[in-house]
């Protein structure tokens, strides 16, 4: 089994979720059994997604681990806060999101939250390979 971690630099710009998707590009490429080109990028996309909204809603800071099993690669963000992601109606005036979790639990075969009693909390996503 392929594994890897990284840790998403505590910032509240795009470099901090820029660097969360390189680090997943270089895991992706660095596997013994490549995915697909659309694999990979759904993958990308869904940590994209839930480090954005860790470091939006949790705190700051996350940790992100990714791993390779034969037929899924997990996504797994670690953050501060207690709070899971909510569904809501995606807000198309205000700019204020909504897309990202339904979208997640959309491309995911499944999706979990994980609280921990030490606090934060661990989102998880399973994608196809």
């Amino acid at each position: 089994m392929d594994t890897m971690s990284a840790t998403a630099v505590p910032a509240r710009s795009a470099t901090s979720v820029a660097g969360a998707r390189a680090s997943a590009r270089d895991f992706l490429e660095g596997l013994v059994h490549p995915i697909p080109a659309e694999a990979a990028d759904t993958v990308i996309l869904v940590v994209s997604e839930l480090v954005t909204n860790a470091l939006r809603h949790g705190g700051g800071t996350c940790t992100l681990d990714l791993t390779a099993h034969p037929d899924t690669i997990e996504v797994a963000v670690h953050d501060h806060s207690s709070q899971a992601p909510l569904m809501r109606t995606p807000d198309l005036n205000d700019g204020t999101g909504g897309f990202g979790w339904p979208m997640v639990n959309r491309l995911a075969r499944t999706t979990a939250v994980t609280r921990h009693a030490t606090g934060g909390k661990t989102v998880s996503a399973l994608l196809p390979r």
